[in-house]
């Protein structure tokens, strides 16, 4: 991992002074005079392994602890932070996992949701959003994982659909 200027330092030691390590541009705004200013050090900080860009607004801090930039967080945390906490639901064969349907540990989250589609990898982790038309509350449930809520398939939705 390469160094870091005085800028990127500040603002890197006061998002882990804070523990906040996901977070957005606008946490990170007064930092910087102006927009332009602040997606140079963003594309900067990308580039040395720093961050991790999870959506349009939201970043992932690599910790300064990790290891040569590695770093596991719980792939559902994560999951839950791309979608910002909405419109979505795991299912598939990690909902299986979860519910101890099944013991070998997916290589890849589906993802059930109304607004994104497509193929991610953070982390190592696959993560494969799938298209619905509409969520029905029913069909999933939140859930703790580290003080963190994410929404999983139901039990019965997985035995029926996956």
């Amino acid at each position: 991992m390469k160094g870091l200027s005085g800028k990127e330092m500040e603002m890197v030691s006061m998002l882990e002074f804070d523990k906040k390590y996901y977070f957005t541009r606008k946490d990170i705004r007064p930092f910087f005079k102006n927009e332009k200013l602040m997606n140079f050090y963003i594309h900067r900080l990308k580039a040395k392994g720093r961050i991790i860009r999870l959506n349009k607004e939201k970043y992932f801090l690599v910790p300064i602890r990790a290891k040569g930039g590695f770093w596991a967080e719980h792939p559902l945390i994560i999951v839950d932070e791309i979608m910002n906490s909405k419109d979505y639901f795991v299912g598939g064969a990690y909902a299986k996992y979860y519910w101890k349907q099944i013991e070998q540990i997916p290589r890849q989250i589906d993802v059930y949701s109304t607004k994104k589609q497509g193929r991610m990898e953070i982390f190592n982790i696959i993560i494969q959003f799938k298209r619905i038309r509409e969520i029905d509350r029913k069909d999933y449930v939140t859930k703790q994982i580290q003080e963190h809520g994410f929404n999983i398939a139901t039990r019965r939705y997985t035995k029926l659909k996956f």
